[in-house]
């Protein structure tokens, strides 16, 4: 796509969101529910309308009418976050969340920390929907709650439990282009003092060749492999639960997606990979509701088999357990105090050896919530004990004001730190012991309203990092050496709506970001690589009788993929059309149509994004009895 194309494209969707504005004060009842809250933000359960962070949360409902075909293309565009993908399903995969690093964004399953302590981000492409019940999405610092890792801010994922009684099954069956497959099945039960939820799926595609690279000129993936490059995923999930007596519940949960992925390469062309999470939480809460306690044990295990063909060239295994209490106690009526520890203990095991494999940190923090009249107040504040880097006290604060009709103003300070990888510092060929931690201090100032019928939200916000880990390849040196360089600074913005209009249901999302590199060093005031400044999406959607139609607007401006900005992608814009019709009560067919015009474009350099694609899906789910 040309520049003159792309401009009028984000063009539009800013026009889009712009023009939604005056119009929502009018709009039809539409489906914003007040009810709604949000636990991420805090530790503890806060109103949606009244959290003094962004916060954003995509349920089943929403996921399902999306007909997103993976976590990757459900979360693209959406405010604050920006991808980087390597050639379709899949594939690894980078996410952006306020312009920071892709390892910045701290990401939860169930409250189990899911970032690789070797690779640093979480492999998301290899988490499947047909699993997901509930995403939360935190913009913002928030390591003053989870310790390391959360600069950019946190997505936490709830796996599928329904809360219907009864016996809740359902079934779904998909094919479409490039030979893809899908089947998923589950149900949930529950009763009075107990509840069982257990979900399986299976998804498969021959893909489509990932890399445009060149072995003979040492380009992209470095490969000359015109190949389809295919991708299958195994998972199941299970949770569980059961009220001990009154106030008193014991909860386990577990889910693994196993991976096997086809892509370009010289080295390695194939891997097998293997998400899983396991825990047990226990929770008390006395009848009047003044105290409450959780105590959680979890463990978080990543695993890799790489291939060249049929030859096992690399192997590792990452285990994060980890072991958490957390009190939340309510001082009087609009006051809650909670305090918590949570430990971690990091183990990697691998082909190659590395020079340290585990370490701990143990973190406390102290955390307040409270109401004065029309203003709210948050402030936490936590110390990590790392046992190789020490102490680090992180801290945030929170103010807003309730203005009247639904609008609220807030604004929030936070503090935040991580601590290096293990491919960071040791991983053979490319040690960097010397590193030392990132840490962060950012501020967020934003406007908004919730009502009945309509929200919407504008946020500014400025974040600076300093020794920021970045890593040079002086050549021949292809694996690169880490270096702390001087400082980051992201400036951005971001504004959201959501509405009814006319019977349409309308959510419009647009961010701007500036991630800049402010060391003193050559690549002074470069824009950060892989993150495009300026990205917006539009959902549309509207019901006519049994049948509904959508359709999703996405663009993004360039991006630069090298620290020296020399290597520039540029923008696009991509539209997908879908389509529900019910049968009945039970079944529901569906049909999506992904980048309908076809568009070419790279958010990786050297690594294609599909072309058009089809996609069909039969649903059944029947009342729950």
């Amino acid at each position: 796509m040309n520049r003159n194309s792309l401009t009028f494209s984000v063009s539009l969707l800013a026009a889009a969101v712009a023009a939604a504005l005056p119009l929502v004060a009018t709009a039809e009842s539409g489906p914003v529910d007040l009810d709604e809250v949000v636990v991420t933000g805090t530790r503890t359960e806060v109103l949606l309308a009244e959290s003094l962070v962004p916060a954003q949360v995509l349920d089943r409902e929403q996921i399902e009418r999306s007909q997103a075909r993976d976590l990757i293309g459900l979360l693209r565009g959406r405010a604050g976050i920006d991808v980087g993908n390597t050639g379709g399903r899949g594939k690894l995969s980078s996410l952006f969340l306020r312009g920071a690093e892709s390892d910045h964004v701290l990401v939860l399953v169930d409250g189990i920390k899911m970032n690789s302590a070797t690779a640093g981000m979480a492999a998301i492409q290899d988490l499947p929907l047909s699993q997901i019940e509930r995403i939360e999405i935190i913009r913002g610092p928030r390591s003053s709650l989870y310790g390391s890792e959360a600069i950019g801010g946190v997505i936490q994922i709830f796996t599928r439990r329904s809360d219907a009684p009864g016996l809740s099954p359902h079934l779904t069956l998909g094919a479409g282009s490039h030979d893809s497959r899908e089947i998923s099945a589950g149900f949930d039960l529950r009763g009075t003092r107990g509840w069982l939820a257990v979900h399986g799926g299976y998804e498969s595609t021959d893909g489509f060749n990932a890399c445009r690279g060149s072995g003979a000129l040492f380009q992209g993936c470095f490969a000359d492999e015109p190949d389809d490059d295919g991708y299958r995923n195994v998972s199941l999930g299970l949770r569980g639960g059961v009220q001990l007596r009154d106030g008193l519940e014991l909860e386990g949960n577990f889910l693994q997606a196993d991976g096997d992925t086809e892509f370009d390469g010289s080295w390695t062309n194939r891997s097998e990979v293997r998400q899983q999470v396991a825990g047990l939480r226990l929770r008390h809460a006395p009848l009047d509701g003044r105290l409450e306690l959780n105590a959680a044990l979890a463990r978080n295990q990543d695993r890799s088999d790489d291939y060249q063909g049929d030859a096992l060239r690399s192997a590792f295994v990452t285990r994060r357990d980890s072991a958490s209490v957390q009190a939340d106690l309510r001082l009087r009526p609009g006051h809650l105090l909670s305090a918590g520890i949570d430990h971690l203990s990091d183990h990697v095991d691998s082909l190659v050896p590395y020079t340290v494999d585990a370490r701990d940190n143990t973190g406390v923090f102290l955390a307040y919530d409270g109401r004065f009249g029309a203003q709210r107040l948050q402030a936490s504040l936590r110390n990590d004990d790392n046992e190789q880097f020490g102490s680090h006290v992180t801290g945030s604060l929170g103010w807003g004001m309730a203005l009247g009709d639904g609008l609220r103003l807030a604004a929030s300070a936070g503090t935040g730190f991580k601590a290096p990888t293990f491919n960071d510092l040791y991983y053979p060929g490319s040690e960097s012991p010397w590193l030392q931690p990132e840490t962060s201090r950012s501020l967020n100032l934003g406007l908004s309203r919730t009502t009945a019928s309509h929200r919407w939200s504008l946020d500014v916000y400025e974040s600076r990092i300093d020794d920021l880990i970045v890593f040079v390849y002086p050549p021949p040196d292809f694996l690169g050496v880490g270096s702390n360089i001087d400082q980051a600074r992201i400036r951005g913005a971001e504004l959201t709506v959501g509405t009814t209009l006319a019977g349409f249901d309308l959510s419009a999302q647009l961010s701007h970001a500036d991630p800049r590199d402010r060391s003193a060093g050559v690549h002074h005031d470069n824009v950060l690589p892989r993150r495009a400044r300026t990205s917006g999406r539009i959902d549309i959607d509207r019901a006519f009788g049994a049948l509904r139609a959508g359709v999703s607007v996405q663009g993004t401006g360039a991006r630069y993929d090298d620290a020296a900005n020399r290597v520039r992608l540029g923008g696009h814009a991509t539209a997908d059309l879908r389509l529900e019709y019910a049968l009945g009560r039970e079944w529901t067919v569906a049909a999506r149509a992904s980048n309908l015009f076809d568009r070419e474009y790279e958010t990786v350099a050297w690594y294609h994004q599909p072309g058009r694609e089809y996609h069909l899906t039969l649903r059944w789910r029947p009342l729950p009895r």
